[in-house]
């Protein structure tokens, strides 16, 4: 078996037959000459259906994955949209995990909601719940987000698909916080992965796009064809950007944990912290549902301020090294306080979060410079 080093760099980029080029070219082209009517030259007419670079960035996906086809968007909720709309119908219903990301809750409650999808907030580290929560005449889906956004838990990927396949439902799985190189949830027995390639696939804070990846070529071909038909398609050159990021991902994923590791220990022992949300921590209430299905812990610290919001507010803005911005998983250490900025669009609903909790994307900068900052945001 290949390692997943080995096919970052290599997998579906092979040099440039015309040219040698070791790189994938970027083809910025909107349209394809035909040698003759419908003569296409690879399958290629019109770049919304398909472009060679797009193509070659879905085909690595799909081999980092372990998938059989991966597809490329615009955005990580262009491909949620477009998973969402292609498998339920009007009356389906979709279990969520009751900690997801803000902007995944306000599609689903506020755009698929009133086109007649609706939805069950459950934790999914309640398998009863979950057993409960589905109903096999109606839920087309279970979501799970495992390292959750901003809470840090993590879910069973297995316990929750022979749970989602009883019923004949769909096992979706964001795999945004862990990348494919700390988890891979196929593997797991989920049906699709999802990401938001913005987030570490493309790890420069320089590129905004999703990403879905599946198992079964059936439901591939489905996808496929929504993706032409609703049109929210990754760019070429988005494409060439997370294409040219996915062959540093496992040296990046490294240092991004081993920071986070090193931040969430320097943490715990800080008088004005309350709790430290890390599944590295053997005291994370998921640690060892985590340390059997990841391969590390990934770049992501959530922490809770003991003296409450006004205190997570002032270390927010107190914060130098750590940049104050939304998003995450870049380069560079961010910090940003969830329940007034990634997560206000839940505010007042079941997913609501601790407005005494802010959030870290660790980076890859020295951990002692990080650690310093942190010292005195705190102070």
């Amino acid at each position: 078996m290949t390692g997943f080093n080995t096919l970052a760099i290599h997998a579906g980029q092979e040099p440039d037959p015309a040219t040698g080029a070791v790189i994938p070219p970027l083809h910025l082209t909107t349209t394809y000459k035909q040698d003759g009517v419908g003569g296409l030259r690879g399958g290629y007419e019109y770049s919304r259906s398909a472009n060679p670079t797009r193509d070659t960035l879905q085909t690595a996906l799909a081999a980092l994955e372990q998938g059989t086809r991966g597809l490329a968007f615009a955005s990580g909720l262009a491909a949620e949209d477009t998973l969402l709309r292609t498998v339920c119908r009007p009356g389906d219903r979709i279990v969520l995990g009751g900690d997801a990301y803000g902007g995944t809750y306000r599609l689903i409650s506020r755009v698929l909601e009133p086109w007649g999808v609706t939805h069950s907030p459950v934790d999914l580290n309640d398998l009863d719940a979950v057993r409960a929560a589905v109903a096999p005449e109606t839920t087309r889906v279970i979501w799970c987000e495992t390292p959750s956004n901003p809470l840090l838990n993590v879910s069973d990927i297995a316990a929750l698909a022979e749970i989602a396949h009883a019923s004949g439902t769909l096992l979706v799985v964001d795999n945004t916080f862990a990348s494919p190189y700390l988890q891979q949830p196929l593997t797991l027995g989920a049906d699709v992965v999802v990401h938001s390639t913005t987030k570490y696939l493309g790890g420069h804070s320089d590129v905004v796009g999703g990403a879905l990846v599946v198992a079964d070529t059936e439901l591939g071909e489905r996808l496929a064809y929504h993706q032409n038909a609703m049109g929210a398609v990754g760019g070429p050159f988005d494409s060439w950007l997370v294409l040219r990021s996915l062959k540093t991902l496992g040296v990046r994923m490294d240092r991004h944990s081993a920071n986070a590791g090193r931040v969430a220990e320097w943490l715990l022992e800080h008088p004005g912290v309350g709790d430290v949300l890390y599944p590295g921590l053997p005291q994370h209430r998921n640690h060892e549902i985590a340390a059997k299905q990841m391969s590390g812990f990934g770049g992501m610290v959530s922490f809770r301020l003991k003296a409450g919001e006004e205190a997570a507010l002032r270390v927010c803005e107190r914060a130098q090294l750590f940049t104050l911005a939304e998003s995450l998983g870049g380069v560079e250490s961010l910090i940003e306080h969830p329940h007034r900025m990634t997560h206000a669009s839940a505010a007042g609903s079941p997913l609501e979060v601790p407005a005494d909790l802010v959030r870290l994307s660790v980076g890859i900068e020295d951990v002692d410079d990080l650690l310093a900052d942190l010292d005195q945001a705190l102070a």
